[in-house]
């Protein structure tokens, strides 16, 4: 029996209230959550590393992604690229995600106060003052981890290269 992407958004995407609800009974069979955010507009190698990486650090990897209307305002007009519903569609057949979470703020600070990961992760360009929840994660017994980029891959860079080659 084949999974359609339907069946697996099915399994994997959740608003806040279900995601909580599951969050619990993972962590009351003593799973270690994994919490990342991003926007993750198009998706490339850099991506697919970091979030391997990610998932190592416990037994379920969530991930909270930028709704369209954050990623417009936080990175304009032009994005995002590919929609919401295309984001979550391809974040959601990767093998090592376990739930996705849209979020409509420009920061995770509120996702991540109401879940309260185990481990918080974000990339190594990152400092732990400047990583949204840091604190809160810490306060409550979690652990923040920085993961490194592979260099040279990024959304913005794929997307200023397509720009120099169509003008």
């Amino acid at each position: 029996m084949q999974l359609s992407i339907d069946d697996i958004l099915s399994k994997k995407v959740f608003d806040l209230p279900s995601a909580i609800c599951q969050l619990q009974e993972w962590q009351n069979k003593g799973e270690k959550i994994v919490f990342t955010n991003g926007v993750f507009d198009l998706i490339h190698i850099g991506h697919l590393s970091y979030l391997a990486e990610a998932s190592k650090l416990g037994n379920k990897l969530v991930i909270g992604l930028n709704s369209n209307a954050s990623v417009s305002r936080i990175k304009g007009p032009d994005r995002p690229v590919n929609d919401q519903k295309s984001r979550v569609a391809l974040l959601s057949c990767l093998c090592f995600v376990d739930m996705v979470i849209i979020f409509d703020d420009n920061t995770p600070i509120k996702l991540i106060t109401s879940i309260l990961p185990d481990i918080l992760v974000k990339g190594a360009d990152y400092s732990l003052e400047n990583i949204a929840g840091a604190k809160e994660v810490l306060a409550n017994g979690g652990e923040v981890k920085t993961i490194r980029f592979i260099e040279g891959y990024s959304s913005s860079l794929i997307i200023e290269k397509i720009n120099r080659q169509n003008n």
